[in-house]
């Protein structure tokens, strides 16, 4: 069975820095693509982040670039996101989903993900 455990999200001031751990089980974890959305109250779930099994590609949403960063670690079956210079706007439930087959015209549809974790609030105050 496939687990995606998310944690580390909180209450945080605006410009501070929070990172979120999502820890995978039941499956290689090597072998899949990673990403983070992120889910605001009233609004549609939004791509934040994703990282492919190469390390090496990442992508992310505009408004995040620059200050948020994606890595894996597959020896440990994580997929991290630091996040830096926090926006109140940043304020949603944060969500882990792996994908097996994550390409560059895929990364950013939540329809193409495999496995979704249950999700970690952060909640940046102003």
């Amino acid at each position: 069975q496939v687990q995606l455990v998310e944690s580390g999200g909180g209450l945080v001031q605006a410009g501070g820095s929070l990172r979120l751990s999502c820890a995978a089980s039941g499956l290689i974890f090597s072998s899949y693509g990673m990403g983070w959305f992120r889910q605001a109250p009233g609004k549609e779930r939004e791509f934040v982040t994703a990282i492919r099994w190469i390390a090496a590609n990442t992508y992310y949403a505009d408004s995040v670039k620059g200050r948020f960063t994606i890595s894996r670690d597959n020896a440990k079956n994580t997929v991290y996101l630091q996040m830096n210079s926090l926006k109140p706007e940043d304020t949603a439930v944060y969500y882990c989903a792996a994908d097996r087959w994550m390409n560059s015209g895929s990364y950013y549809y939540a329809g193409e993900y495999d496995y979704w974790g249950q999700g970690t609030q952060v909640t940046v105050s102003s």
